[in-house]
């Protein structure tokens, strides 16, 4: 595999994963590069450089970085974007592709469908759980450490490909992990029917 396929890989992975965190600052992200000639956006996503969509896609960041640090609104807005970020990152993925054939494509459809799913299911789990405890501030730490995540992540993703994608199969098998410890946690927490 060339170094030009695997920076390419680790770009679209990168932004399907961030997508499932923050979608609309990874848009944002993706136009204000393309509008200042910082990275060549491939054709399907240069409509992201214009101004009616930087706009729009600034005013969702914002909105979804305020909302995301308040109690139960976060929880409200995350099961919303199960049925956005998931598909938006799968299309975001598939976009790098454009031009590489349409199997390519399809794969690079449902991985990064995968990656969002993985972040996304990551963040809302997370977040319903600290959501468990009435004081804001755990709420606003983990607000502030999913965008840190997010910027480290594609920081590296453009540095370092190889390690973006070694962190990326790592943080995959850590959610699987979560997952199967929330789903035991939500069995035991289930009021078991009482005894005829």
């Amino acid at each position: 595999m060339s170094d030009a396929l695997i920076a390419q890989a680790a770009l679209a992975a990168a932004v399907a994963w961030g997508a499932g965190f923050r979608l609309y600052a990874v848009v944002l992200g993706l136009g204000l590069l393309g509008w200042f000639d910082a990275l060549e956006l491939p054709e399907s996503l240069q409509v992201l450089s214009h101004p009616l969509i930087l706009g729009i896609s600034g005013f969702l960041t914002l909105a979804e970085f305020i909302g995301d640090k308040i109690l139960w609104i976060d929880s409200v807005s995350d099961a919303i974007h199960t049925f956005i970020r998931i598909p938006a990152g799968a299309a975001l993925a598939a976009a790098f592709f454009g031009d590489s054939g349409a199997a390519l494509q399809a794969s690079a459809a449902l991985l990064g469908g995968t990656f969002a799913a993985g972040s996304h299911i990551a963040k809302a789990g997370t977040r319903a759980l600290i959501n468990t405890s009435p004081e804001p501030l755990s709420n606003i730490a983990a607000s502030f450490s999913e965008e840190g995540l997010l910027i480290g992540g594609l920081w590296l993703a453009f540095f370092y490909p190889l390690a973006f994608l070694a962190a990326l199969a790592v943080f995959m098998l850590a959610t699987l992990w979560m997952l199967r410890r929330l789903w035991r946690w939500l069995r035991q927490a289930r009021p078991q029917p009482e005894p005829n």
